[in-house]
């Protein structure tokens, strides 16, 4: 799998090739037991790249959910993945969330700033995605939702407060490498590997995330009033 972005430093992009797209989503399937479905893609016209959906304006090119029963499709079968992939190379690689991991999901300002946190406290860390889009993705046990309000409040936020999320139950992310039309790749913060096979809880990650997220929005009150 791609090379790790470090807290400080800042890894190439690497290139979206068909090959790519299926030996990842293999490895997903097969290393991680994740199930894994195909997404839109990213089609070159009159020296554009256009989202497969076909939306000039839409909202993730090339990295989205192609059809509506996407849930029903994911599949955990390398053998369906490769067929899936054969005939369309070029797809994203979505993971279903609410499954085997929930994702929290956060600034990557406020993201870095948690992961060194947690990294001195010696905290268990799952993997790690960081989008073209600037948030980072903390996998996590299945179940966040129900937790992080109080959570949050525990800790002295509000949870409309601060900007972080949880993709649960009914909801997917994207995998790398899958690009997004416009923006860069979807990378590893901190790649899946045999250490970080069994996945933290919530509440092993929340404190420093809601704190780097409270810092997030404090700052950014600061700006506006100045």
């Amino acid at each position: 799998m791609e090379e790790t972005i470090g807290v400080t430093e800042t890894a190439p992009i690497p290139q979206q090739r068909g090959e790519q797209l299926l030996d990842h989503a293999v490895r997903y399937t097969e290393e991680r037991h994740w199930d894994v479905f195909a997404g839109t893609w990213l089609e070159h016209a009159e020296g554009r790249e256009l989202c497969s959906c076909g939306a000039a304006d839409c909202a993730a090119p090339g990295a989205h959910a192609a059809v509506k029963d996407w849930a029903a499709v994911a599949t955990g079968s390398a053998v369906q993945v490769r067929r899936v992939w054969g005939k369309r190379p070029d797809a994203s690689i979505l993971l279903p969330t609410g499954r085997t991991f929930d994702a929290l999901d956060v600034p990557d300002t406020a993201g870095f700033l948690a992961l060194a946190r947690l990294e001195r406290m010696q905290r268990t860390l799952g993997p790690v995605t960081l989008t073209p889009g600037h948030r980072m993705l903390f996998f996590v046990l299945p179940g966040a939702a129900a937790k992080v309000p109080d959570m949050v409040r525990r800790f002295g936020w509000s949870p409309s407060a601060i900007d972080l999320k949880v993709r649960g139950e009914g909801e997917y992310v994207a995998a790398p490498p899958t690009r997004v039309g416009g923006r860069g790749v979807v990378q590893w913060a901190r790649r899946p590997t045999p250490a970080n096979r069994w996945l933290p809880d919530t509440d092993e990650l929340i404190d420093a995330l809601a704190y780097a997220c409270g810092r997030e929005a404090a700052a950014e009150r600061a700006r506006r009033s100045a």
